[in-house]
């Protein structure tokens, strides 16, 4: 499972955050997705393809005003999962 959460472990604003499915059935704990993902910026809204090649995650820096806020959507190879898995 996949979310993004405004949390105090977290690189600023909003970051992104996975857990695994445990073999008794019960999810791991939370664990931030780290710098290669997350930045001082809101990443949020991560999504794996349906082929699970690619992961895709938005993110906004925010500005005063609407008008200066900038969003963005990044993707980098899925393999970041299975490697957070292995920690």
């Amino acid at each position: 499972m996949i979310w993004d959460s405004d949390r105090e472990d977290g690189y600023g604003g909003s970051d992104l955050y996975i857990c695994f499915r445990q073999k008794d059935g019960s999810w791991g704990s939370a664990i931030n997705m780290g710098n290669k993902i997350n930045t001082d910026s809101d990443d949020f809204y991560g999504s794996v393809t349906s082929d699970g090649r690619y992961f895709y995650f938005s993110r906004a820096k925010l500005g005063e005003s609407i008008e200066e806020s900038v969003a963005n959507i990044f993707w980098v190879d899925a393999q970041i999962i299975m490697k957070l898995k292995k920690e």
